[in-house]
C-alpha cells in the first residue's frame, strides 16, 4: 500500500508517464474482454463481472452498475491512498469504458477454449497489473485487495482471485457451467500474471 502514498515501486515516474503506462493497460484489459472473453461468455472479474452479469438480468447499461457499484470503493480508496490514486483510477475506468465501446464491433479471435483462457488471461492480467503496478486500478475489488494485501500473507493477486470465486460460483447460474469454470480457468492465469507485472524490476 505504501507504493500508492509514497511512490515506491514505480521509482521517480512521472504522472503524465503513469498515464502514459496506464492506458497501455487499460488497452490490453478492453482488448481482451472485446475479442476473448465476453463474446464468449467469460466474464470479467470484481465489479467489472458483477456488473456483466447484472446487465444481463435486468437489461440495463453495464456502465450505470459500474459506476454505482464502484462508487463507495473509491470514496474509500481516496481516504486511504489519496487523490492521486483516484484520479489514475478514474482514468483508467474512463478508457476501459470508451474503449470497450469502440472495440464492441470487432469480431471474436477464437472460439477454442484453450485459447480462450491462455490469451484472454494473459492479456487480462498484464493489463490489470500494469495499472497497478504504475498506481491506478479498474474497480472496487482491486481496491479491497490493495488495502488486505498490506495486512496479510497474501498477495493482491490472490486477494483478487478469492473475492472472483465468488463472483465466477454466481455466473453458473446466469451462463452456465462450462463458462463458470472458463471464467475461472482465466483468472488462474490472470492472477498470476497480474503478480508478475507488478513485481518485476
Amino acid at each position: 500500500m505504501n507504493f500508492y502514498i509514497d511512490l515506491s515501486r514505480a521509482g521517480a515516474c512521472s504522472f503524465y508517464k503513469r498515464l502514459l503506462f496506464i492506458f497501455f493497460g487499460a488497452t490490453l484489459v478492453s482488448l481482451s474482454l472485446q475479442l476473448f472473453l465476453v463474446k464468449n461468455h467469460v466474464i470479467d472479474g470484481g465489479i467489472i463481472g458483477v456488473s456483466i452479469l447484472l446487465a444481463h438480468i435486468s437489461k440495463e447499461e453495464i456502465g450505470l452498475f459500474l459506476l454505482v457499484l464502484n462508487t463507495p470503493f473509491f470514496l474509500l480508496a481516496y481516504r486511504f491512498l489519496g487523490r492521486r490514486f483516484l484520479m489514475l483510477s478514474l482514468f483508467a475506468i474512463l478508457i476501459l469504458s470508451f474503449e470497450t465501446y469502440l472495440f464492441d464491433s470487432l469480431p471474436v479471435i477464437t472460439t477454442n477454449p484453450l485459447l480462450v483462457i491462455v490469451l484472454g488471461g494473459l492479456g487480462l492480467g498484464l493489463g490489470v497489473g500494469i495499472t497497478i503496478r504504475f498506481g491506478g486500478c479498474f474497480d472496487g475489488t482491486e481496491v479491497i485487495a490493495i488495502l488486505l494485501s498490506k495486512h496479510s500473507s497474501f498477495s493482491i493477486g490472490q486477494i483478487i482471485l478469492l473475492l472472483n470465486v465468488f463472483i465466477f460460483s454466481s455466473s453458473i447460474f446466469i451462463f452456465g457451467l462450462s463458462e463458470a469454470i472458463y471464467s475461472l480457468a482465466t483468472f488462474l492465469i490472470a492472477y498470476r500474471t497480474i503478480d508478475f507485472s507488478i513485481q518485476i524490476h
